[in-house]
């Protein structure tokens, strides 16, 4: 489980560090970073993926992706008593992204590619310095994995170090390329686990969503992130999976209603019955609510629960008397994954933090994304480049 989280320089998120427990629900006002926090969850998972400069990348690059305020603010200018001045920012700036738990610590650092020689790449970050820790806080004796820019090291059982690589190419990552079973087992054990992380933010609902189609049904333990897989999902935690568990979380927010799968050759398709219709309704016949709620079920009853599963504004286009059922069915999956929730609902919020959810407020200041109560900021220390 992840217990820290921390990340700096990226968006408005210039130095958050979070503690985080078995659930998680992440809230505040629109723009207080919340869409950026969840972004950096994925950017780590990318890591693990080999596919976090892509990323980047995407999103205009590491320049448009960097902290664009000072590198600190006085108090005197948090007080109103002098304007923000920029100053050109002394040492290296990047973006860093890091993660620790009871077992394992990683952290990556990603900084702007050299002017010379002229590259059409250079929208591209640099992966500068990546580090892999036992424990909670990197220090030296528990380091065992260190990449500083071309180079990576790693610890062998005798505590002597090993030199994995001198020319690690600065687009790939020693998480992707160093785990080895015989000498980089940590590096192998915690890239699997990292992509073992399920993110839910692009569950479609709309009149053209796959999940509105008959699809082609096989064993389905893990909902697509577009949810195009409903119909074989929801089939297969009926046979191997908790089928009483999925009945009771469609009766707790539909009563009296049921959910079942019908096969025409191969083709699967779901329908709901409802109490007072005298026939099933297609999925191209239920609202956009109804079919949420229903990829939701798929996706936190998986017979395949993930050591990481984070949710974003999971109640769009939720009526709020689902918001509820929505609240319970999120907390029971907290028992057998680890739970972060993104959201602006109040209610479902509430009910989460009445199921023992570690509530996470983000306000911003100065354009900064700062915790409303600093209180459990925890230690954190960056690798060195």
């Amino acid at each position: 489980m992840i217990t820290r989280l921390a990340v700096s320089g990226y968006r408005s998120l210039r130095d958050l560090r979070l503690v985080l427990s078995r659930l998680n629900v992440v809230t505040g006002a629109n723009g207080s970073g919340k869409s950026s926090l969840y972004r950096s969850l994925r950017l780590l998972a990318d890591v693990a993926q080999g596919r976090v400069i892509q990323s980047l990348a995407g999103e205009g690059g590491v320049q448009s992706t960097l902290w664009a305020g000072p590198k600190t603010i006085a108090a005197s200018v948090r007080r109103g008593e002098h304007e923000v001045e920029g100053l050109a920012p002394k040492g290296p700036v990047g973006l860093k992204l890091g993660f620790a738990g009871e077992d394992y610590g990683y952290a990556i650092d990603l900084g702007f590619p050299p002017p010379i020689p002229p590259s059409m790449f250079s929208l591209d970050p640099q992966i500068k310095a990546e580090a892999l820790w036992t424990g909670e806080c990197l220090g030296r004796s528990n380091l065992f994995a260190e990449r500083r820019g071309p180079g990576v090291r790693i610890r062998g059982e005798d505590g002597a170090w090993r030199q994995a690589s001198t020319q690690l190419a600065t687009f790939d990552s020693m998480m992707t390329h160093c785990a080895d079973p015989r000498d980089g087992v940590e590096l192998l054990t915690l890239r699997e686990h990292m992509r073992d992380w399920r993110f839910y933010d692009l569950l479609r609902t709309d009149r053209d969503a796959p999940a509105r189609r008959p699809q082609i049904g096989t064993y389905t333990p893990v909902l697509d992130g577009d949810g195009a897989n409903l119909a074989a999902a929801l089939q297969t935690v009926r046979e191997i999976g908790d089928a009483e568990g999925l009945r009771v979380a469609i009766d707790d927010a539909f009563p009296g209603a049921s959910v079942e799968v019908v096969s025409n050759d191969g083709w699967f398709e779901v329908e709901m019955r409802q109490h007072g219709l005298l026939r099933p309704l297609r999925t191209a016949e239920l609202s956009d609510g109804t079919l949420r709620y229903l990829l939701l079920v798929a996706a936190l009853t998986s017979p395949r629960p993930p050591a990481l599963m984070v949710l974003n504004e999971p109640e769009t286009s939720l009526h709020p008397d689902l918001l509820g059922p929505l609240g319970r069915l999120i907390a029971l999956a907290s028992e057998r994954s680890q739970v972060v929730v993104v959201s602006h609902a109040m209610p479902l919020v509430e009910a989460l933090a009445d199921a023992g959810a570690r509530r996470i407020e983000l306000e911003k200041s100065f354009g900064e994304t700062a915790l409303a109560s600093d209180d459990d900021r925890p230690r954190w220390d960056w690798p060195k480049r």
